[in-house]
C-alpha cells in the first residue's frame, strides 16, 4: 500500500478506519467482501465503503479493474443470497424476519416489494441506485421467481454501474487527500447519527406497538 494511503488508514477512526484497514490488510478481495456485506447488512454503507476504495486506487493503493470486478461481484453475490432466501420462505417470512433485525423493518421489504411490483425486472436494475431498496429488491425477485439468469444480469449490470460510479468519485476526490480526510470523518458522524436515530425510531415504534396491544 502506498504512503498516502497508510497515512490515512493510521490516522483514520469509525467506519472510514475500518473500511481502510481491511482493504490496507485484504487488497481488493477486501472491497469485494465489503460489498457483500453491504449487500446483505445495510448499516454498512456503499456510499462509503466505495469512494473510500475509489480513493485507495487513485493512490495506487489497489488497481481500478480488480476494485470494479470484486465490488462487483461481491454486490451480486449478496443479492443472489438474498434472491435465494425470498424463493426459499417467501415474502411474507422474509419480512417477519427483516422486522427481528436490528436497523430493519417489515415496512423496509414491502416496499421493495411494492417497487418490484410496479417496475417488474427492471427494478433489480434500478433498485441499485434506490437507498433502503438497494438492499432488499433480490428478495421480492425471488419470492416472484423471477428468472434467474435474468435476475443476474440487472443485478450485475445496475451493481457495475452504481459501483462504478462512487468508485469514480472517490477517485476524484483522491487527488485532494485534505478534501478525503474531511470527507470521511463527515460520513463517520452522518453514518453514526443515521444508526442513532434509526434505533430511536425503532424503540419507539416497539413501544406504541405494545401499548396498543395492551389495550386492544
Amino acid at each position: 500500500m502506498s504512503t498516502t494511503a497508510e497515512t490515512v488508514s493510521t490516522d483514520t477512526g469509525g467506519l472510514t478506519g475500518f473500511v481502510l484497514g481491511t482493504v490496507e490488510a485484504l487488497g481488493a478481495p477486501g472491497v469485494g467482501l465489503l460489498s457483500l456485506a453491504e449487500v446483505v447488512f445495510p448499516p454498512i454503507p456503499s456510499e462509503v465503503v466505495l469512494p473510500l476504495a475509489g480513493f485507495l486506487v487513485q493512490t495506487g493503493a489497489i488497481g481500478l479493474t480488480a476494485v470494479l470486478l470484486l465490488s462487483t461481484l461481491g454486490s451480486y453475490v449478496g443479492s443472489l443470497l438474498l434472491y435465494w432466501l425470498g424463493r426459499a420462505v417467501g415474502l411474507e417470512r422474509a419480512a417477519r424476519v427483516a422486522d427481528r433485525i436490528p436497523l430493519m423493518d417489515a415496512s423496509d421489504v414491502t416496499r421493495s416489494a411494492d417497487w418490484f411490483h410496479r417496475h417488474e425486472g427492471a427494478a433489480v436494475f434500478t433498485g441499485r441506485f434506490v437507498p433502503g431498496v438497494r438492499s432488499l429488491i433480490s428478495l421480492p425477485a425471488g419470492a416472484a421467481g423471477m428468472n434467474l439468469v435474468k435476475f443476474s444480469l440487472f443485478t450485475v449490470a445496475g451493481s457495475g454501474l452504481w459501483n462504478g460510479l462512487l468508485i469514480g468519485l472517490g477517485m476524484a476526490l483522491g487527488t485532494q487527500y485534505e478534501l478525503v480526510e474531511r470527507y470521511g470523518h463527515f460520513l463517520d458522524y452522518a453514518f453514526y447519527a443515521a444508526i442513532a436515530g434509526v434505533l430511536v425510531w425503532a424503540v419507539a415504534r416497539r413501544v406504541r406497538r405494545r401499548r396498543a396491544e395492551r389495550v386492544g
